[in-house]
């Protein structure tokens, strides 16, 4: 155990930090080399070297978390703050096996899950999170085992088999928060029911931790969860201006902090950083991509293995993805958050995120985007994975039609199985939606 917390500390402090200056050496030395490329895209954004090393350090000490400090893996839509405020260190697997899709391993580790099972019609983030669990293969190295395991049902039912089976391979155990789905507002026995299971969650916690909560601490996560949801608002805000200084695809990466690693200082810094980069680039003009004719809004998880072609693609015609409304429910708790009540504006908070709301917030809050950022054009993402996000697309697709007058694609595909997507299908439907633009 001493030698774990040794471990640990060492890859936090020292060896970690180390290897990220490494990198960064690295990175310089290639750049100076490297013969500059034509692209349709601006100038990169420097932020990306700052995320890159975020999000590295915190894979790279979780290879070291386990035996040292409390582990927990969490769902997206989970309140993890209780754990940050208990000294846990968080995983995300949704996080995880998004990464996996970019680095196109997700066939190769999903194949484990499905020879024990699975069917391919279940989420592909599931198959591959547990296929890594069966194969112990990853592209991170390794993940720390968890001490406990936590889901919320607030994004899906799936996650709730999904985590479970997590925790049965693991042989650890899970703790649920069951929140009521919203048709319109929330009513007060919705809320207490919700914070009394955080209660319990808590309690959980500081049996599996040995530590007993600090409610003072549990107030300053909780503030740095309002301010960096509140950040992260302000940043995606920025790409009102014309031309955007940053492109909706960007936001896809630019997300991870307040998914994995809300409410702690790090994640507020960066987006203070990021938020003075986009400021920056809109006094000077300087956009996303090189020439922005056409302002599009994006709807659903984007396609992880494809999303540098499509990207690419969409921008050599002049097409900029400005909104997304898978970044953009990130920012929506800002307003909810309230730490002076952590429990009780928890409870509000993550039963109010988007995928756990009726159709009519969908529709409303979609239209808002396409009119906030002045879109001409929306593509739909419908999710093979992703069937609650996907439910209702045809209702959107009309609505974006009739009160915005805007033309609209209903794109199938998948977020993370390139296996259940026909690229050249996809490409060519793409291609077609946008020549419209010019009849």
């Amino acid at each position: 155990m001493i030698t774990r917390k040794i471990q640990y500390q060492m890859a936090k402090r020292a060896v970690g930090p180390f290897l990220m200056a490494l990198d960064r050496w690295q990175s310089a030395q290639k750049s100076r080399k490297r013969k500059p490329r034509e692209t349709p895209f601006g100038p990169p954004l420097q932020s990306v070297q700052k995320l890159k090393e975020i999000m590295t350090l915190n894979y790279f000490e979780g290879r070291y978390a386990d035996g040292a400090v409390p582990v927990a893996w969490v769902t997206s839509g989970f309140p993890a703050e209780v754990f940050f405020a208990l000294g846990f260190h968080v995983v995300y697997p949704e996080n995880h096996a998004a990464l996996c899709s970019t680095r196109h391993k997700v066939p190769e580790i999903a194949e484990f899950a499905e020879r024990d099972g699975l069917s391919r019609d279940v989420c592909s983030y599931a198959r591959t999170d547990i296929g890594s669990v069966i194969s112990g293969k990853t592209p991170v190295g390794r993940l720390p085992k968890p001490d406990m395991i936590a889901c919320c049902t607030n994004i899906c039912q799936t996650v709730l088999y999904w985590y479970r089976n997590l925790a049965e391979y693991l042989n650890v155990p899970l703790v649920l928060v069951d929140t009521p789905f919203m048709y319109g507002g929330t009513r007060e026995h919705h809320l207490d029911y919700v914070s009394a299971q955080l209660g319990e969650v808590i309690e959980a916690a500081e049996r599996i931790s040995g530590r007993r909560m600090d409610a003072e601490k549990l107030a300053r996560v909780v503030e740095n969860a309002r301010d960096g949801s509140r950040l992260w608002g302000e940043c995606l805000a920025i790409s009102q201006a014309r031309p955007a200084p940053w492109t909706g695809i960007d936001t896809f990466f630019h997300i991870a902090p307040i998914v994995t690693i809300r409410g702690t200082e790090t994640c507020n810094e960066y987006y203070r950083m990021l938020k003075d980069e986009l400021t920056e680039r809109v006094k000077a003009g300087v956009g996303g991509i090189k020439n922005e004719k056409h302002r599009l809004l994006w709807d659903n998880l984007p396609i992880w293995f494809k999303v540098r072609e499509h990207s690419t693609m969409t921008a050599e015609r002049g097409f900029n993805f400005v909104c997304a409304t898978y970044s953009n429910a990130w920012a929506e708790a800002g307003d909810l958050i309230d730490p002076s009540h952590p429990l009780e504006s928890a409870a509000k908070t993550y039963t109010y995120v988007y995928l756990n709301r009726d159709l009519d917030n969908r529709l409303k809050t979609t239209v808002d985007l396409a009119k906030s950022f002045g879109v001409d054009g929306a593509v739909l993402h419908s999710d093979r994975s992703c069937k609650p996000y996907s439910v209702g697309q045809v209702d959107v697709k009309e609505r974006l039609q009739k009160d915005m007058n805007i033309r609209v694609l209903l794109l199938e595909a998948d977020h993370a199985d390139e296996r259940s997507l026909s690229g050249e299908q996809a490409e060519m439907r793409l291609l077609a939606f946008m020549e419209n633009f010019n009849d």
